[in-house]
């Protein structure tokens, strides 16, 4: 069958941050270090899976970080509404990943099991484990849970053909990196499992951790599961807008026929 599609769309961005705001161990700790967010759409055909949905106007309110685009928007110029959106893998469920939920309302939900036990669990009695969590998004993956339109995932497995998840841990309990066959090889959506490529090829650990351990590990995972370096794609380093070309639109890069820009060497 014909390969995968992949696209970045970014919807969000944060300037106003320092190096110390995304990686534990750097001597250079307060030189300024930008954050682009991200939602990434696959498409074979006329089949389209989302991965991540961004968050809306409310809880940019909420959290005093403003977006650029409204995450359904945002898909428009792929001819898409977002009731057209029928499948959304969710790599986690922190406010930036799953803030959008509510904006997909025909689409299934794939879930690591270990992420669901987490959100819902006693290490939400802790204010530092649940700040990156929102309740109503958390409920609203419930909800979906009890309309019959959740695949619990644990560990590893195939989403549809060509499109594999794979638990990573460490940022949050159940994270999971998209892993998706495309004309270049096989390309790796790592999600928070890596924010910036510093955190993978420099082993620079980020800060919001549960799992320090499974962060690292995680590092060399994505490795194995890329057919090359230039194939990991953070999941929110703004480098990966200058990398690979642009797509249909200026908030849209096209990451499935490789980087046009030569990489540095990791």
């Amino acid at each position: 069958m014909n390969n995968w599609e992949v696209y970045a769309v970014k919807y969000a961005d944060r300037n106003a941050r320092t190096r110390a705001d995304s990686f534990i161990f750097d001597d250079n700790h307060d030189a300024p270090h930008a954050m682009d967010y991200y939602m990434w759409l696959l498409r074979r055909g006329d089949k389209v899976i989302l991965v991540d949905t961004g968050y809306d106007s409310a809880e940019a309110t909420d959290r005093g970080r403003p977006i650029r685009l409204d995450p359904g928007v945002a898909l428009a110029p792929f001819g898409l509404q977002p009731e057209d959106i029928d499948a959304v893998i969710v790599t986690h469920l922190h406010y930036d990943h799953a803030g959008g939920l509510h904006l997909f309302p025909n689409a299934h939900l794939y879930l690591q099991q270990a992420e669901m036990a987490f959100a819902t669990g006693p290490c939400m009695c802790h204010d530092t484990l649940r700040a990156p969590f929102t309740a109503v998004h958390v409920c609203e993956a419930i909800k979906r849970l009890y309309a019959g339109k959740m695949t619990f995932v644990s560990g590893s497995d195939e989403v549809a053909e060509g499109v594999t998840v794979h638990c990573i841990g460490g940022h949050s309990r159940g994270l999971q990196c998209v892993c998706v066959r495309t004309d270049a090889g096989d390309l790796v959506l790592a999600s928070d499992a890596a924010h910036f490529y510093e955190n993978v090829f420099a082993r620079k650990p980020f800060p919001i951790v549960v799992d320090l351990e499974n962060m690292l590990a995680g590092f060399e995972t994505l490795k194995t599961l890329a057919s090359g370096p230039e194939l990991i794609i953070p999941g929110h380093d703004p480098l990966v807008r200058t990398y690979f070309p642009a797509g249909i639109a200026p908030h849209i890069t096209r990451l499935d026929q490789g980087p046009q820009t030569p990489m540095p060497q990791k």
